[in-house]
C-alpha cells in the first residue's frame, strides 16, 4: 500500500531543497558537514509519518552510515561514478529499510537496545576513524538539477512510506545531494556522521519518553534542545579532543 502526499510532505521538500541549497554555498569541510547534521528532515519526516519513535527510527542511523561511508570508500577506491554511487547506495537503504521495516520488533526493549548498539557503535567509528585533512572546495549544483532530483528522492519516499516506517525519516534527503557537493571532502562529512548518530539518537530518545504523555512539538522542542547540547559536546570531543582542532 502507498501513501498519498500531505501538507508536510510539502513541507519536507521546501526544507530539503532550502538545507541542500545552503550546503552548495559553504566551502568550508567542517561546516558544511555542521549544516548536514541539523536534523530539520528528520523533524518534518516523523511529523509527516504520523508513527511513534521505535527500532526503526534507530536502526535507520545505521543504514544511513552505510549509505555514507559507502559512497565515500568506493569513491575514492574505484573508478566508479559518485552520481551511480549514490543511486546504488540509496537504493541499498531503501531496501535494508524495507526488510528492517519488516523483521524489526517494535518493542520498547528493542528500541532501547538499538539505541545503546548505535551509540557504540558510534563512538567506535569516531574512534577510529581518521581527522579530516579536506581543504576548502565549493561546487554549486544548478537548481535546475537538485530541485528535480530532491523532488523524485521525496516523492519516493513518500510512496514506501507505510514500507520504510521509521527508516524513511533519516533517509539521507539532503544527503544525496550533500554527497555529490562534497564529493572533494567526504571526509569530512564521514567524520561528523558519528556526532549526527549520537545526537539524532540522543533527540530520538527525548521523544520516545516525552510523546507518552506530551504533545508532539511540545516534545519535539525538548528534543531539539538536547540535540543542541549534545551537537556541541560530541562535536567538540570528536574535533577538538581527537584532532586538537576545533569544530
Amino acid at each position: 500500500m502507498f501513501s498519498a502526499f500531505t501538507f508536510w510532505d510539502i513541507i519536507l521538500i521546501v526544507v530539503v531543497t532550502v538545507q541542500a541549497g545552503i550546503l552548495a554555498y559553504v566551502s568550508d569541510p567542517r561546516k558544511k558537514s555542521l549544516v548536514l547534521v541539523f536534523p530539520f528532515p528528520f523533524t518534518i519526516a516523523t511529523i509527516s509519518t504520523g508513527r511513534v519513535i521505535d527500532a526503526t527510527n534507530v536502526a535507520g542511523l545505521v543504514n544511513l552510515a552505510i549509505f555514507t561511508f559507502g559512497v565515500w570508500f568506493f569513491y575514492n577506491n574505484t573508478k566508479v561514478n559518485i552520481v551511480l554511487l549514490i543511486i546504488l547506495f540509496a537504493l541499498l537503504y531503501c531496501a535494508l529499510g524495507i526488510a528492517g521495516a519488516r523483521i524489526l520488533p517494535k518493542s520498547e526493549l528493542a528500541f532501547w537496545v538499538f539505541v545503546l548498539f548505535v551509540v557504540i557503535f558510534a563512538l567506535i567509528v569516531a574512534i577510529f576513524s581518521g581527522c579530516a585533512e579536506d581543504k576548502p572546495y565549493r561546487t554549486d549544483l544548478p537548481l535546475l538539477i537538485k530541485i528535480p532530483i530532491i523532488l523524485v528522492v521525496i516523492f519516493t519516499l513518500v510512496l514506501l512510506k507505510n514500507h520504510l516506517k521509521g527508516f524513511m525519516t533519516v533517509f539521507p534527503m539532503v544527503g544525496v545531494i550533500a554527497v555529490y557537493e562534497s564529493r572533494f571532502m567526504l571526509k569530512s562529512v564521514c567524520r561528523q556522521l558519528p556526532v549526527l548518530m549520537v545526537c539524532l539518537a540522543s533527540m530520538m530518545m527525548v521523544l520516545k519518553i516525552m510523546m507518552n504523555f506530551t504533545d508532539l512539538f511540545i516534545a519535539f522542542a525538548c528534543g531539539w534542545a538536547v540535540f543542541l547540547f549534545v551537537l556541541k559536546a560530541t562535536g567538540a570531543f570528536l574535533w577538538g579532543n581527537l584532532c586538537l582542532k576545533r569544530l
